[in-house]
């Protein structure tokens, strides 16, 4: 089988990245603003039993990633699991899968940048937060202009500061909950079992509904497999990226809401007001809190928004090079770098940012509804490609040199599961909008890809897998 070339700048990416970069990214891919802030709600609707939740998820992710791994060593591409789709499911698949992922990364850029105003805004009042959120968008989308290898150096830095900001707080937790540090205070170990109303004191079901939350938090595990197709060594970083998916989902997740529910009350108010680190750390009276979070969230929303333009420009570039977009969004720079489709996905995301500020807040929460469910999507899509996939490589008998464990019964079980897991946000009041919204959009997006497959033939196709 034959990797694509990403060597020179007449249509193609170029080998920008340095294996640091993708290491780096690697690790604090799935690190965002949701973990700081967000899984306080989560915390606050299962209580300890919130565990469960990150655990089942994470599960899941593993199993995905190294489904996703074994098809991206065997032949990285920027399109990742949309030109898998394409070529073990068919054009409309891939054609599907791809323009949904990249408008759930466009809606992105607007989450971040309103959080990041919102946080600067409190910061210097005199200034709108729009002015704030529109600033930081045009300033990272310059940053993924230029080429990807200063794109590789600002995310590479974020992320440092975003791992180290986890560690110190798993660290300072684990002091004071061993009781270290005497001039802190942690109510410590026992309110996970005994406190407040035991371990699930809302009982199973609201486990399940923090793991459907839970799981939106972990979607950019997969963009390794997009940003490693411009390093010099794709496959074996992806590799080396893939199997450390367990220990990073363990560590910056498991650990760290750990270290929260053993300091802070499950049905403490102001937990998902204020958000489970900020609250933490308040009870362990650690001095000037919300300042050091807010630094904390306003680094990782930066990153988040710059991980969102550069995913959603790749995208965007496949999904042009494959003939399922204009073609000038497939053109690069002379760097190598698709400034059409950057461009396109800055703009766009701008828009909704402004759109938010100045319309009715309920159409922003339509727009936010339509990616409800792409991540399930998602790997509900990597899972069936992987099946097929492996079929169609056996069949020419190609050796895989990065596997999925247990095959194929293990993939079959993360189908199922991911299908109930859709099935049950149906049927639940909460998420039902969600679901029905994106599955909506979906087909929509679909019916388009069968219609465009029929009028053209797929530039792709003839030389997929080999």
């Amino acid at each position: 089988m034959t990797s694509p070339s990403f060597k020179d700048s007449n249509g193609h990416l170029a080998q920008g990245f340095k294996p640091r970069h993708v290491t780096m990214l690697s690790i604090a891919g799935i690190i965002g603003a949701g973990l700081f802030v967000g899984s306080g709600h989560a915390i606050a609707a299962a209580g300890p039993a919130v565990l469960l939740a990150y655990l089942f998820s994470g599960l899941l992710v593993v199993l995905v990633m190294r489904m996703l791994g074994e098809m991206a060593v065997a032949n990285p591409d920027t399109g990742s699991f949309s030109t898998y789709a394409d070529q073990a499911i068919g054009r409309w698949a891939g054609f599907t899968i791809g323009w949904l992922y990249w408008w759930f990364w466009v809606l992105v850029i607007p989450i971040e940048a309103l959080a990041a105003g919102h946080v600067l805004n409190q910061w210097f009042p005199a200034v709108d937060a729009w002015v704030f959120a529109s600033a930081s968008i045009v300033l990272l989308a310059v940053t993924n202009l230029f080429s990807v290898a200063k794109y590789g150096e600002f995310e590479f830095w974020f992320a440092m500061a975003k791992v180290v900001a986890i560690i110190g707080f798993i660290s300072l937790g684990a002091a004071v909950l061993m009781g270290w540090i005497p001039e802190r205070q942690a109510s410590g170990l026992s309110r996970l079992m005994e406190e407040h109303g035991g371990f699930a004191p809302n009982g199973l079901s609201a486990v399940v509904g923090a793991f459907i939350t839970i799981m939106f938090s972990f979607i950019g595990t997969e963009a390794v497999t997009i940003a490693a197709a411009e390093s010099n060594d794709p496959a074996q970083n992806i590799a080396k990226a893939t199997r450390s998916v367990i220990w990073r989902i363990g560590v910056f997740y498991l650990l760290s809401i750990f270290v929260v529910i053993s300091v802070v009350p499950w049905n403490d108010p102001l937990l998902a007001s204020v958000g489970s680190y900020q609250r933490a750390l308040e009870l362990m009276n650690i001095p000037h809190a919300k300042l050091l979070v807010d630094a904390v969230v306003l680094i990782a929303v930066a990153s988040c928004m710059n991980s969102s333009i550069y995913i959603a420009s790749r995208m965007l570039y496949s999904l042009g090079r494959r003939g399922d977009a204009p073609k000038a969004l497939k053109a690069t720079s002379a760097a190598g770098v698709p400034r059409s489709a950057v461009i396109a996905s800055t703009v766009l995301g701008a828009g909704v940012t402004l759109f938010s500020y100045f319309m009715p807040a309920g159409l922003f929460q339509f727009l936010l509804a339509s990616s409800g469910a792409i991540a399930l999507l998602v790997y509900l899509v990597i899972a069936i490609s992987q099946l097929r996939m492996r079929r169609m490589l056996r069949r020419q008998n190609v050796e895989l040199a990065f596997r999925m464990w247990l095959f194929p019964w293990l993939t079959w079980l993360v189908i199922v599961f991911i299908s109930a897991a859709l099935a049950v946000m149906m049927v639940t009041p909460e998420h039902r909008s969600e679901v029905s919204t994106t599955l909506g959009l979906a087909l929509v997006i679909s019916l388009i890809g069968l219609v465009s497959s029929r009028q053209q033939t797929h530039p792709q196709r003839a030389a997929s897998l080999g």
